[in-house]
């Protein structure tokens, strides 16, 4: 894997993760409507993937090292793995109750970014359980913010 696809592949989990987690703790407790959840994370995986690779494919454009073939592959590689990991929130909600569904996707999502994070740290002949630990605990700020955000939404909004 070269770096412009690892650079797609780890933008598109990490975004993919956390801002699908974000919406649909948020979307759950200021809705509480599967429905509009699974909606949610279908938004997600195809307007986000397609804005964020998009992102990606500027930023690679602006490195003077790169070239038309790495910015697509930048490209397609951050598309590709951020509609799939946020697609892959879908299961839990399509076959369990929301409740349970949302515990699920929060552990999914935990799970996720521990093994990449630990994938990245002996890769780099690091320790991991700091960089998984400081990764974690950004993921629980967004999941704490989100459910508190979607609870004054509910609150305002009856």
């Amino acid at each position: 894997m070269n770096e412009f696809m690892k650079k797609g592949f780890g933008f598109g989990i990490t975004s993919g993760v956390i801002t699908t987690l974000g919406l649909i703790v948020g979307l759950a407790e200021g809705y509480q409507s599967k429905n509009i959840v699974i909606g949610g994370i279908l938004t997600i995986a195809i307007a986000d993937a397609l804005s964020d690779s998009l992102g990606i494919h500027i930023s690679t454009e602006s490195e003077k090292s790169s070239s038309d073939k790495d910015v697509w592959i930048a490209t397609i590689s951050t598309f590709i793995t951020k509609f799939m990991i946020s697609s892959s929130f879908l299961i839990p909600m399509l076959l369990l109750p929301l409740n349970i569904a949302i515990v699920t996707s929060i552990l999914w999502g935990l799970f996720l970014i521990s093994l990449f994070t630990y994938k990245i740290s002996r890769r780099q002949n690091k320790h991991p359980i700091n960089p998984i630990m400081e990764h974690l605990i950004i993921t629980v700020f967004v999941i704490v913010t989100t459910y508190y955000l979607g609870n004054g939404i509910r609150v305002l909004t009856t």
